[in-house]
């Protein structure tokens, strides 16, 4: 079974580098719709990894050293990456912030995002305030998939999520999005946020971060049969979630193209 699993998960993989959505950002207008939709992804992804910071590492008081100081040091690794990067001027910035700064650059809309954070924050739950402020059905399925694996997904079903499902995909799905980029060159300085974020995901998740996580989900399942096999359908899961993520988008650029 888990050959047909892994055959599965390189088709969808495949698919999803195929999407046709990469090709179609091709203006300001369309990468503002784009990111509109992209910044719950950018924003959901943290779970994930601060779920595997809980699972990996220790966060409590008191504390104790954690049973896998190597798997440690890689989640912790990858979190100092994610939520304290440095920005094009060398600050700390999160990814959330400098991708919030690339909207702002571009005159994307950031009030439907910035509504529904303020609403999580005083306690609406992650469904309500998603369907409070108006956000795509698209985009609430995936958001909703995330947030399912990382509360009650099983440890090596959210590595795989986090690794097959984002690290080692998102430098191939950004190199894609990178090449239409130079047919925006007039608003090259709008973008220049936007191609720094683009840029060190290539970087870190392809030279660090995916291959940490690999290497964390191989040690995870290494001698389980069942714990490869869930991990595998989750990694499945969560490409297809990407899928019609980008579906969803795709539509509604071309629904605004032919308003």
């Amino acid at each position: 079974m888990s050959k047909q699993v892994r055959d599965h998960l390189a088709t969808l993989r495949a698919g999803l580098l195929d999407h046709p959505i990469y090709a179609e950002v091709a203006s300001i207008e369309d990468l503002r719709r784009f990111m509109e939709d992209h910044v719950f992804a950018v924003w959901d992804f943290m779970s994930l990894l601060k779920r595997l910071q809980q699972d990996l590492t220790c966060t409590r008081v008191p504390w104790f050293p954690a049973d896998n100081a190597r798997a440690a040091r890689l989640i912790n690794d990858i979190v100092i990456g994610e939520e304290t990067d440095v920005d094009p001027d060398g600050s700390y910035v999160s990814h959330l912030d400098l991708y919030l700064r690339a909207m702002a650059d571009v005159g994307a809309s950031t009030r439907q995002f910035e509504a529904f954070r303020s609403l999580v924050r005083v306690g609406t739950s992650v469904e309500g305030g998603l369907v409070r402020t108006g956000v795509p059905p698209h985009v609430r399925s995936f958001v909703a998939h995330t947030m399912t694996l990382a509360q009650s997904g099983s440890t090596e079903e959210v590595v795989a999520a986090f690794f097959y499902g984002r690290e080692d995909i998102i430098p191939e799905m950004f190199g894609r999005l990178q090449k239409t980029l130079p047919g925006m060159k007039h608003d090259k300085a709008r973008l220049r946020h936007f191609i720094y974020y683009i840029e060190r995901h290539i970087e870190l998740d392809g030279d660090s971060h995916g291959p940490m996580g690999r290497e964390l989900l191989d040690k995870l399942v290494a001698d389980s049969p069942q714990k490869n096999e869930r991990a595998l359908r989750a990694a499945c899961n969560s490409i297809q979630a990407r899928i019609e993520l980008w579906n969803g988008t795709l539509g509604t650029l071309r629904a605004a193209r032919a308003a």
